[in-house]
This record gives structure tokens, C-alpha cells and sequence, in this order.
């Protein structure tokens, strides 16, 4: 059974599981769904066509479910789906999609969404994921596993930031930053990968070896275009399977890649 606090407000349409807690004055408007042991703290809001998956907690004043803030949205169906484990700060805002632009917003499980931050419809969030207070992400934004984000910071729309990234607070970000990387500015270039939170994460010394020597051949080295350089890594190096994502990612990017600061 659900504990519900008299003063909330939940819908007859909403499905909560078991052990589910709603806090005071807090607001479960239409189809919500909430998986067992999830925690809605006071004041805060779950709207819309929205699934919370299996012991989340939603802190006061977060406002998870809302419309897009997308001029196309004309009140269709869209859906905001969130994983298990995943943890909503204070004032954290979180759209739905919309309906002409695949109708999701994801986000996986076991993230860390500090206070303040806001994201944007159709956005694609991994695992492991952590977001520090005041970062927005706009629309369809996809970011991968393990990636962190600092404080404050701006990712532009149709960005892309691969796993294991890590992103400096106040950073401006408006090209896709590959997996495995630190990267930080304004506007955002690259400075080496990530090496403490690779190791932290397990990644081998031979590992990291053959990823900072790919890197330095793509970013760091002068008068090669990407193409180039990856040709280059292709023909030099073992090419193994985080070099091969490195590679994969760089190749499929639309917007570009955030080059060497």
C-alpha cells in the first residue's frame, strides 16, 4: 500500500506501487505511474503521461512531467520515462517529448540530478548519469553512461556527450564531446581524457595507454583533419573497443566534435 499524506494530491488514474511514499502538498496529476519504494517528497509535482520506475525519490518543488517547452508540442501524446535508482533535486524541471519528434524523453537509472537543473523534451539520459545543480540541457539531447556534468552548465540542442565524459562547471556546450574526455570553457573544447574517472571506473593502465595515445592523434596533432587522424589511428594503433566507440561516435556525429582547447 501507499502512504499518502492527507493533504496531497494524487489522480484516480495514477498507478503507484508498493511502499510508494507522497509527501504533503504534493501534486500526481493524470497517468502517472510510480514504481515501489519511490519516495515524493512535499510540494513536489509528477504530471502528465509519466513513469517513475522502482525506489526513485522526487524532492520538494521538483516539477517532473511537464509540457515541453516546444512551440511544435500541440498537446499530443508525449511521455517522460524515468529509470529505477534515480534521484530528483530540488526545482529540477523535466519535460516530456513531443508528439512529432518520437513523443519520449528518457532517463535511465541509478542518475544524480542535482538542484535546479532543467531538462529539456526529448531527451535521452543513460546510466549513472550526474548532473550538479543549475545544468539545462535543451531539446533531444542524448547523454551517455557515467557521464558528468558541472554546475551550471549549457549543453545546446541535438548535442551529444559520450560516456564517461566529464564536463566543467560553467561550460557552454554546443558540439558533441566524445566519450572518455574532460572538457571544459565557454565554449567548450577538450583538455585530455578523463583519466581519474576512468580509473575510478576500472578501466585498465593499458586501456588508458591506447586511449591517450588515439587521443593525441586525433585532437592534439596539427595539420590533420578528423578523417585524417582517425585513418591514422586505424593504421597505427589496436584499435580496441574504446578506442573503436571513440571512433564510432566521432563518425556519427551531426553537429561536430568539440576539438583541443
Amino acid at each position: 500500500m501507499a502512504t499518502i499524506h492527507p493533504s496531497a494530491i494524487v489522480s484516480a488514474k495514477a498507478n503507484l506501487g508498493e511502499n510508494v511514499s507522497i509527501g504533503p502538498y504534493a501534486v500526481i496529476e493524470g497517468d502517472v505511474e510510480i514504481g515501489n519504494d519511490s519516495i515524493i517528497e512535499h510540494h513536489a509535482t509528477v504530471k502528465g503521461k509519466t513513469v517513475i520506475g522502482n525506489s526513485c525519490k522526487i524532492y520538494p518543488y521538483a516539477l517532473v512531467g511537464t509540457d515541453p517547452q516546444d512551440l511544435k508540442h500541440k498537446g499530443g501524446q508525449s511521455e517522460l520515462i524515468i529509470g529505477n535508482h534515480t534521484v530528483v533535486r530540488e526545482y529540477v524541471t523535466i519535460s516530456r517529448g513531443t508528439e512529432l519528434d518520437g513523443g519520449f524523453t528518457r532517463i535511465g537509472s541509478h542518475n544524480f540530478i542535482m538542484a535546479y537543473a532543467h531538462i529539456a523534451h526529448d531527451c535521452q539520459l543513460g546510466n549513472h548519469i550526474i548532473l550538479s545543480n543549475g545544468v539545462t540541457f535543451a531539446g533531444h539531447c542524448e547523454i551517455a553512461d557515467y557521464a558528468i556534468i558541472g554546475g551550471l552548465s549549457a549543453v545546446h540542442q541535438f548535442c551529444r556527450i559520450g560516456r564517461h565524459a566529464f564536463i566543467g562547471g560553467t561550460s557552454g556546450v554546443s558540439q558533441d564531446i566524445p566519450p572518455f574526455v574532460l572538457a571544459n570553457g565557454n565554449h567548450t573544447r577538450l583538455y585530455g581524457l578523463n583519466k581519474e574517472g576512468l580509473k575510478r571506473r576500472g578501466f585498465s593502465a593499458e586501456t588508458l595507454k591506447s586511449l591517450n595515445q588515439a587521443y593525441r592523434i586525433i585532437f592534439r596533432t596539427t595539420g590533420l583533419s578528423l578523417k585524417k587522424a582517425i585513418e591514422q589511428v586505424e593504421n597505427e594503433l589496436e584499435v580496441i573497443p574504446e578506442i573503436q566507440e571513440m571512433i564510432d561516435f566521432i563518425k556519427s556525429s551531426k553537429r561536430g566534435v568539440c576539438r583541443k582547447g
